[in-house]
């Protein structure tokens, strides 16, 4: 494979989309989210994924992010998009991307339908093939692929990576087995330093991370924390850290991405804590324990990169 054919590795950051009070696009709020991921050195840039709440934009305000997005990424890291959910609105977000120099796309779900494998395969092919861009796919929800799909899959060369929010431990070592480096390895799972060093005995050598919005250098300390084997620093981190905020994600639905936000707003970026329905904001006790392991967080491993 060419090197235009590679995925991006390591920590990926995945903005989100900041809106106003009335439920508009900041996309000022926007530039300054990917503004910040880049500095803090991050791999590459996912827009309009989950956290940017794909399901929640049409497809004009779809163009504007991609737009900006472009523009803040170009020579410095990949850009990728979201796209999916309905097969003809995928398609026309891959061509968006195409066409304002995006450089791939993440593939989401099909709507609502629970498809076999070969109706998965339609889908998922179809998209792939109707741009140049590179191309990974998300096994979550609806979308979850066999050995044998994701094998066939792979006769396309567009595809350069797979991403797992499921969490099949069984299943990844079957897929890491068959396919080996064929693809990029991504841990896609919700908070993915939860299970990041499980995940690196199979052969995951990246991940999307929600906590990267807010505490990218702490993501990045724990990442190498996990690839150098200090598992002190690692057991640290994962304690005071990790783990704190993942027991507030997990206290209501849709704090995936609300919980994203509000850490932002608590370091001082610029985009407010407005989500669309069904997402709502984060409730004010939550708020404050996330301020609180934030506040005790930077104390403990300040960041270089100011806000």
């Amino acid at each position: 494979m060419d090197k235009l054919r590679k995925s991006p590795r390591g920590i990926m950051g995945f903005p989100v989309t900041p809106m106003d009070s009335r439920g508009n696009i900041d996309l000022d709020g926007l530039r300054a989210n990917i503004d910040f991921l880049i500095k803090s050195g991050l791999s590459s840039i996912f827009v309009v994924c989950g956290a940017g709440e794909l399901q929640s934009v049409s497809n004009d305000e779809y163009k504007e992010i991609v737009r900006v997005a472009v523009e803040r990424t170009k020579g410095k890291v990949p850009l990728y998009t979201g796209v999916g959910g309905n097969i003809k609105q995928a398609l026309e977000q891959a061509r968006i991307s195409q066409e304002l120099g995006a450089d791939g796309y993440l593939i989401f779900p099909p709507y609502l339908i629970d498809p076999s494998q070969d109706g998965l395969y339609a889908y998922l092919s179809t998209i792939i093939n109707s741009t140049d861009l590179n191309a990974i796919v998300y096994n979550r929800g609806n979308c979850l692929l066999e050995v044998e799909t994701l094998q066939k899959l792979c006769e396309l060369p567009q595809l350069v990576g797979f991403k797992d929010g499921i969490g099949n431990i069984e299943l990844n070592a079957e897929l890491t087995h068959a396919i080996g480096d064929r693809l990029e390895w991504i841990n896609g799972m919700p908070l993915a330093e939860v299970t990041m060093a499980a995940y690196l005995n199979l052969g995951f050598k990246s991940y999307s991370s929600a906590i990267s919005n807010y505490i990218p250098h702490i993501s990045i300390k724990y990442y190498h924390a996990l690839l150098n084997g200090n598992k002190a620093e690692a057991r640290e981190i994962y304690e005071n850290v990790i783990l704190p905020i993942h027991r507030i994600r997990k206290k209501k639905k849709g704090y995936a991405v609300a919980l994203i936000k509000a850490g932002m707003e608590i370091v001082g970026l610029p985009v407010g804590t407005n989500v669309r329905p069904p997402v709502t904001p984060v409730e004010k006790e939550h708020y404050e324990e996330l301020e609180h392991i934030i506040k005790k967080a930077l104390e403990k491993y300040p960041n270089d990169v100011k806000v």
